[in-house]
């Protein structure tokens, strides 16, 4: 019995909804004014990040391999302990010179492939290890020397769904443009169903950031949107848009299917802050939660999962990035109309 009352119970997350023509919406352009864009941008650039950079997924740094990349200009290299443990320091080989991105895990140490100089993750011949922290979805860097900022201990880690009880994924794009620009596109919502009607029908902004009047625990976009599923079909929820520190934008489902999920969007410079060319890597995890019943289904299938969670990433950033970099070009030759 008890059965039979849980399936009448149950309902479908999914909804129909025709929503207007492309063409139909309701502009959005008064409401997204570029002073509040830019205020909001300016409050999250001075929220305090202690030289913390995103580098990958954490999945993304196996045991047995290193994995590199360049942020800020600066070569890093990343590496599993015997025990499992995080490893990071420098990209250069102390001795000559050598890519250590391109060397060997023996036994949980780095052995540089040009001469055999081995790195236990400990100070050697002046390669200096870097703090490092892996928070089970993504890895970070602590860079003193990038940021410049007072050092933390530990990152601005957002609150996500109980560990185990959600499926995450991780996409990582590159663009032309600075970390800022990617920040300043998640924090203009009024976008979504103009850029990404193949995504989101019926955006609306319920309640803008209320800057320094409200505090930081004010300062966010709420928002009412429908994710598109398939046609007509969608599933509405409503949204927060959060920065807690300059280089991270946070969308938290706080109401309707998937309360609690999140999706984090991290913008990790590649170049150098003087470059003229710059680059910044989105590194965005979702971690996706649900108290059905059948979502136990989902976490299972994770592995399969994934996959399509990144193409469903990609495919949005395909746009955004052109928005970045758009954004970047008009600020780097003096034409941004903000």
């Amino acid at each position: 019995m008890a059965d039979r009352a849980d399936k009448a119970r149950w309902t479908s997350p999914l909804r129909r909804r025709r929503g207007p023509g492309w063409a139909e919406q309701s502009p959005t352009w008064s409401a997204a004014r570029p002073a509040l864009i830019a205020d909001t941008l300016k409050r999250a650039s001075a929220r305090p990040s202690g030289n913390w950079f995103v580098v990958g997924a954490s999945r993304d740094v196996r045991s047995g391999s290193p994995y590199g990349r360049t942020v800020g200009g600066a070569e890093v290299v990343l590496w599993r302990s015997e025990s499992g443990g995080l490893q990071a320091g420098p990209g250069i080989c102390p001795h000559l010179g050598a890519p250590l991105r391109d060397s060997r895990v023996v036994c949980g140490t780095l052995v540089c492939h040009w001469h055999g100089l081995a790195l236990d993750g400990s100070a050697f011949a002046g390669w200096q290890p870097y703090p490092v922290h892996d928070d089970g979805v993504l890895v970070w860097v602590r860079l003193d020397a990038v940021g410049g900022e007072e050092p933390a201990e530990r990152p601005v880690v957002p609150a996500r769904p109980a560990p185990g009880t959600g499926v995450d994924a991780v996409f990582t794009a590159v663009g032309r443009c600075e970390p800022q620009d990617v920040v300043a596109n998640r924090l203009d919502p009024w976008h979504g169903s103009w850029f990404h009607p193949y995504s989101f029908v019926d955006l609306t902004v319920a309640r803008e950031p209320r800057g320094e009047e409200g505090g930081d625990a004010d300062d966010a976009f709420v928002v009412d949107v429908s994710f598109r599923v398939a046609g007509r079909l969608v599933v509405p929820v409503r949204a927060e848009f959060t920065a807690p520190e300059p280089r991270t934008v946070v969308m938290r489902i706080t109401d309707g299917e998937g309360a609690t999920s999140v999706v984090e969007t991290h913008a990790t410079p590649l170049t150098a802050a003087a470059a003229r060319q710059p680059r910044t890597a989105v590194i965005e995890a979702v971690v996706a939660a649900s108290d059905r019943r059948g979502f136990a289904l989902a976490r299972a299938a994770a592995p399969v999962l994934r996959p399509l969670m990144r193409r469903t990433a990609g495919r949005l950033w395909r746009d955004d990035l052109a928005y970045a970099e758009r954004r970047w070009a008009l600020r780097s030759t003096g034409r941004f109309p903000g």
